[in-house]
């Protein structure tokens, strides 16, 4: 098993991805590479609108280009690996690259699942508790909560991935999957996988199952405060931004959700590489749409950064 293990190490591993489909792959090439390009633009945006713009310097907007930070990261991760790959006749990935990816995308994954429960709490703290908000979520603890979602990724990540890359393989290189990921790469294991896909499902309860949750249960709250808003109006808005959020909540969690928590030799085919790119490409797109260009602050601050010209009154940033 030693033996065969090196073999790997050395020779790497054939990423498969779509390749015994050629023309669906060619088609996802281009789709893949405007949404990448798409992504890294809305998120950059949010990133140089929040920092640059006084009326963003809220807890929302900062945890938000937290978030944007992490979407650029993660899909970065993932994107151009993937499309050096679709475009070659050769699939052969190295083995340093296949761990390093291991461990980059799901630590960020990881730290995203954390940052958007930690954002789910702060619109709690804006709608529920306006008059204590600037006091609940003052600097300190922002910086600490944002601090805990990247550290706490970073961790899981260490942990779940080093016991991954110990397995043995086999001899068998052949990864039919879109990029490198612990259940894929838990399938080419020649042991007993059990105790490793219980540690897996433990933390992906951790980490997408109690914040997923806290997030419900922080929506919850904040339903309950805006059936008590009188006018209609405020209503309808406060009723669409936590729909427009819940949206993105629920493809995030909903897609990585179907790939951990499931048995690791249970998905089929091409039902997992699907899923992974919802995940890893569509989401980090959605974000900046979803949660910020339909925000009027985000999108007159985008207007002066790329006109150069202020425009409108001055507005505070309206509670999420």
């Amino acid at each position: 098993m030693e033996e065969t293990n090196n073999n790997s190490s050395e020779e790497g591993f054939l990423l498969l991805g779509f390749s015994d489909q050629p023309q669906l792959e060619r088609f996802l090439f281009v789709i893949i590479l405007h949404l990448y390009i798409l992504s890294l633009l809305g998120n950059t945006a949010i990133i140089l609108a929040s920092y640059l713009d006084p009326k963003l310097h809220t807890p929302m907007y900062f945890f938000l280009s937290n978030l944007s930070c992490v979407d650029i990261c993660f899909a970065t991760s993932v994107a151009p690996p993937l499309l050096v790959t679709m475009n070659m006749e050769d699939k052969t990935v190295s083995y340093g690259g296949c761990v390093a990816q291991l461990y980059v995308a799901m630590g960020l994954g990881s730290s995203e699942c954390i940052l958007l429960a930690v954002m789910a709490y702060d619109r709690y703290a804006a709608v529920c508790r306006p008059l204590h908000y600037t006091a609940i979520m003052h600097p300190r603890l922002c910086a600490s909560l944002a601090s805990a979602a990247w550290l706490s990724g970073l961790v899981t990540s260490l942990i779940q991935c080093s016991l991954t890359v110990q397995l043995p393989l086999c001899g068998h290189r052949k990864l039919d999957h879109i990029f490198c990921e612990v259940p894929v790469l838990i399938k080419l294991a020649c042991v007993d996988t059990t105790l490793n896909e219980a540690e897996l499902f433990v933390a992906s309860v951790v980490f997408l199952i109690v914040p997923m949750s806290l997030i419900l249960g922080s929506y919850g709250f904040i339903t309950q405060a805006v059936l008590r808003i009188k006018s209609a109006t405020g209503r309808q808005k406060a009723f669409g931004t936590c729909s427009s959020h819940l949206v993105v909540v629920i493809i995030f969690y909903g897609t990585i959700i179907f790939m951990y928590l499931q048995p690791a030799r249970s998905s089929s085919k091409n039902q997992g590489k699907f899923v992974s790119l919802f995940y890893t490409i569509v989401t980090p797109l959605l974000n900046p749409i979803i949660y910020t260009l339909r925000n009027k602050d985000v999108k007159g601050a985008l207007r002066v950064l790329m006109v150069g010209r202020t425009t409108g009154t001055d507005r505070r940033p309206r509670a999420p």
